[in-house]
């Protein structure tokens, strides 16, 4: 039993990081992309999302941060949200089965189309 609570707890806490803000300001460039997932679906986390370019990019553990999904009304993790300026532009949801559907170019087109606007 003791083995197995030692292997829960290191699959639970090995495969992603998550970040907590300290502030309301999550964002410090205009465009940022924000993961929003729990320790409880990890496995579901979107891998590539640290690849995205010309973006800010963070993730939130919404049970550590329960202040944070309230406020960007996330109801299924992950949710991959882009925001230009501090503003929503775009939403991704989960699956029924917890996993995102989007792929990363269909987020890098999102924030590419943004950064096409401001000129």
């Amino acid at each position: 039993m003791k083995t197995l609570i030692t292997l829960c707890l290191f699959a639970l806490y090995s495969t992603v990081v998550f970040v907590s803000f300290e502030n309301k300001d999550v964002c410090s460039s205009d465009i940022c992309v924000i993961e929003f997932n729990a320790a409880f679906n990890a496995q579901n986390s979107v891998d590539w999302i640290d690849t995205l370019s010309d973006c800010e990019v963070s993730r939130i553990d919404i049970m550590v941060r329960p202040d944070m999904q309230k406020e960007h009304k996330i109801v299924v993790v992950p949710t991959i949200v882009v925001f230009n300026d501090g503003e929503e532009e775009e939403r991704f949801q989960a699956n029924i089965m917890m996993a995102i559907e989007a792929t990363q170019s269909d987020v890098q087109d999102v924030v590419d189309e943004i950064l096409m606007s401001s000129f």
